[in-house]
């Protein structure tokens, strides 16, 4: 096994438990927190940070993978101060998401990764907290413009490092696969990546070929039915799904998360918890197992995509 960097030190894979592998603590709109911070409510955040987060440990979670980058609003002296005060491991990120700073148009991948490679050796924000994931992001089918350098920079920052590469792709056109391409390129061992957001889409045989690679995916979006007018899967769809991979063999390939946070960027948790009452920490253990169960999926596989799969994806770390 391998030591782990969490929000209150290193953690050994080992002991990781049940992890929901793609969550976020708190969302802010980082121009909005420079320019005008008295209209986010630091008290209110943690209040629900750490209410959610006993939430979910009183429902088995032992360890939540906030995937927030820098361009999403990350505040990792904040997240220090919910951490602080709950009995689960939080794992921060570095990387990009999809708001790629202007900064970087005239950076090379190498020089934007140096950056991303201080948040992993050194510390995030002023702070000892070191970054125990890589977060990338594209959209579309194809990687493309700053979102390109941006998956460059982030693959050299893994190969540097050995820490662990997850990304956010958009399932519908399929463009985890390219996700994937560049990887390979920038010499990327894909058994080390997660695919996120694959479980955005019915189709297995895409859901296939990003395995037959060996990328493990995200099923990740549990509880999230739309947004913006698009529809999303709704859970027994996406349970759907997850069974039929199962039954193929895939179990110890997939994640299952929900990609919320009890802080939202943009809404009320209260307007969140109205408008997606299932959006929220405790729904896959306590909804979703079932019904996984319910589609004859074994308690040993579901142990693999709650457990043994964190164990064994952040176990690897380690430079090329």
């Amino acid at each position: 096994m391998a030591l782990v960097n969490t929000v209150r030190g290193p953690v050994d894979s080992a002991d990781l438990g049940f992890t929901l592998m793609h969550e976020h603590i708190v969302l802010e709109s980082p121009a909005v927190m420079l320019n005008w911070p008295e209209a986010f409510d630091r008290a209110r955040a943690i209040e629900l940070g750490v209410r959610k987060l006993a939430e979910a440990n009183a429902a088995g979670v032992k360890t939540i993978v906030d995937q927030t980058t820098a361009d999403n609003g990350r505040d990792v002296p904040l997240v220090v101060e919910i951490a602080e005060r709950s009995a689960v491991n939080i794992i921060v990120a570095t990387g990009i998401w999809l708001f790629v700073p202007r900064f970087f148009r005239m950076q090379s991948p190498e020089e934007v990764a140096a950056l991303l490679v201080r948040d992993i050796e050194d510390g995030i924000q002023g702070t000892t907290v070191k970054a125990g994931i890589i977060k990338a992001a594209t959209e579309g089918e194809r990687v493309v413009g700053l979102q390109e350098l941006s998956l460059r920079a982030c693959a050299r920052a893994h190969r540097r490092t050995g820490i662990p590469l997850a990304t956010h792709s958009d399932a519908l056109p399929r463009g985890g696969l390219d996700q994937q391409r560049v990887l390979a390129e920038e010499g990327v061992d894909l058994s080390r990546v997660i695919i996120g957001h694959s479980g955005d889409t019915e189709d297995i045989d895409y859901l296939r070929r990003l395995l037959d690679r060996g990328s493990y995916v995200g099923m990740d979006r549990f509880g999230l039915t739309h947004i913006h007018g698009q529809r999303f899967l709704a859970t027994s769809e996406r349970v759907r799904v997850i069974a039929a991979l199962c039954r193929e063999g895939f179990s110890r390939q997939l994640f299952l998360s929900h990609d919320t946070s009890p802080y939202p960027d943009g809404r009320t948790a209260e307007y969140q918890e109205r408008e997606w009452p299932d959006w929220r920490w405790t729904h896959i253990p306590r909804e979703v197992l079932p019904a996984l169960r319910d589609q004859g999926v074994s308690d040993t596989a579901i142990q693999e995509m709650t457990q043994g799969n964190a164990r064994t994806f952040f176990g690897r770390q380690g430079a090329y």
